[in-house]
């Protein structure tokens, strides 16, 4: 089938805050674990997404997310199993736009289909 590449929430190590403000969002692209010197470390590839604004969406009060890239590439990052907290849901922010009518779009599309996402 297709891939899932599901979203994670992932504890931000750098911040106290409380709730959303206190959380990274990424995109999961794989799950793999390394040995090195008799320690097992379980890991993700992961792409980052980062807030779009300081609060949230005036309309819908959710907080609103884009996937970060640098110079046309994704920034991607590996890091361990222990730093995610939970699974994030991720609606795509159409905007005025219609969502795609192509029959091909399929869920697995979804997170390549548009810039902006809801935090669900």
């Amino acid at each position: 089938g297709a891939p899932r590449h599901d979203c994670v929430f992932i504890e931000n190590s750098d911040s106290d805050e409380p709730g959303f403000t206190g959380l990274h969002v990424a995109q999961v692209f794989l799950f793999f674990s390394f040995k090195h010197k008799d320690i097992m470390y379980p890991c993700a590839l992961v792409h980052w997404f980062s807030t779009v604004s300081d609060v949230p969406c005036e309309e819908t009060g959710m907080w609103m997310v884009e996937p970060d890239f640098w110079r046309g590439r994704p920034i991607l990052e590996v890091i361990h199993l222990d730093t995610i907290l939970r699974g994030a849901h991720l609606v795509g922010a159409a905007g005025p736009h219609f969502l795609p009518s192509d029959l091909n779009f399929t869920f697995s599309k979804s997170l390549d289909a548009f810039k902006m996402f809801y935090v669900n």
